[in-house]
């Protein structure tokens, strides 16, 4: 695995520069005037009436918003004062979040107190949150990377999967891209987020739950028996290749949903190979591709990497990637009001199967 550069912020963070051959950061000193790291941690309280973790995290209140492009904190900064990445030109960036949701994951141990204890349950916001710069061009999108830049950022997201997942009271590490204002993004440059959670997310359990529940029942992986009846129907198949197929699920709960799954099972990206990692980024290539083709407007969404230990609570999961957008028309968004917000009820205005001819029909 590629090792990258590692520099220090100005206020003791750590940055990691991750270089296509040929090319050389060169990053000079962080110089800008940096208050120290605040003390202030975000909090996990417990929530009885529905067993879940919940993050406090009012240090993000002050987090960057929205600056003009010539401000922005994710740009090269060459001389050292006014970039979160303090150098010229850069390929792909890791830094840890200036404004963290979650944070001290390091060489310390943590545990969970007992959730069903007396009273109100709460912890210290034990985790770890970075930020991933895709690009040093501040107009770029993912759709857009050249093969080598995205295969780029997949090594470093399976590089700080492979560190995080090392680290004392991590139980669940999560890649994800938030883009378009329409999902609530802050800052326009192209990057995502990694966050090292210290309990297994909600979705992730209950997935984890039916997955158990499936192999008592059928002796068989649930992630695969899905991949294999989508194959088998066929209608909601929009990209394959020889080892990674995109589709349409049947339930889809979002306007444009699309998961892509490896055709090998894989807990998590680092147990894919070489060539598994260049099947998957041709296929997220080409999905993405489709979503900014879907209309006259690049389409907005949230890309989210499912990823898994391997361990006797986790064994059950596979990698895969769930992508999805609010936008139902070219004019129309999907809101979660009631139904979906307050009972996770969710109504999906479109079939699935017309969802997938349509992304179908864009293709390159």
């Amino acid at each position: 695995m590629t090792e990258p550069l590692r520099r220090t912020l100005a206020d003791g963070r750590d940055e990691l520069f991750f270089t296509l051959p040929g090319h050389d950061p060169a990053p000079v000193p962080d110089r800008r005037p940096l208050p120290a790291r605040s003390n202030q941690r975000s909090q996990l309280r417990f929530d009885s009436q529905t067993g879940q973790w919940v993050i406090i995290a009012a240090l993000r209140q002050d987090r960057t918003y929205k600056p003009p492009p010539d401000e922005c904190p994710l740009c090269p900064g060459p001389s050292g004062l006014t970039s979160e990445i303090p150098a010229a030109d850069y390929d792909v960036v890791v830094f840890e979040n200036r404004f963290p949701s979650l944070s001290g994951a390091g060489e310390e141990s943590f545990a969970l107190p007992d959730a069903y204890a007396d009273g109100f349950t709460a912890a210290p916001g034990h985790g770890r949150c970075e930020v991933i710069c895709f690009s040093s061009d501040h107009a770029a999108s993912f759709a857009e990377l050249p093969h080598a830049q995205a295969r780029l950022v997949v090594t470093a997201w399976r590089h700080r999967t492979a560190d995080m997942m090392n680290r004392p009271g991590i139980a669940q590490v999560f890649c994800f891209e938030n883009r378009g204002e329409e999902i609530g993004v802050t800052l326009t440059h192209p990057h995502g987020q990694i966050y090292g959670y210290p309990y297994v997310t909600p979705r992730s359990a209950i997935m984890l739950r039916e997955a158990e529940a499936y192999r008592a029942r059928h002796g068989d992986n649930l992630f695969r028996a899905i991949l294999d009846r989508e194959l088998t129907d066929g209608a909601r198949i929009i990209a394959r290749n020889e080892l990674f197929t995109a589709f349409v699920p049947f339930a889809a709960r979002w306007p444009v949903e699309v998961h892509i799954y490896p055709n090998r099972f894989a807990h998590n990206l680092v147990d894919l190979d070489d060539g598994e990692l260049d099947a998957f980024v041709e296929v997220y290539l080409d999905v993405l591709g489709r979503f900014d083709r879907l209309y006259p407007t690049p389409l907005p969404y949230i890309s989210a990497l499912h990823q898994y230990r391997d361990d006797d609570e986790q064994r059950e999961g596979c990698f895969h990637v769930e992508l999805m957008s609010v936008r139902r028309s070219a004019t129309k968004l999907k809101f979660l009001a009631g139904s979906e917000s307050a009972m996770d009820a969710f109504i999906s205005d479109v079939t699935p199967e017309s969802v997938a001819a349509r992304l179908r029909e864009v293709a390159q």
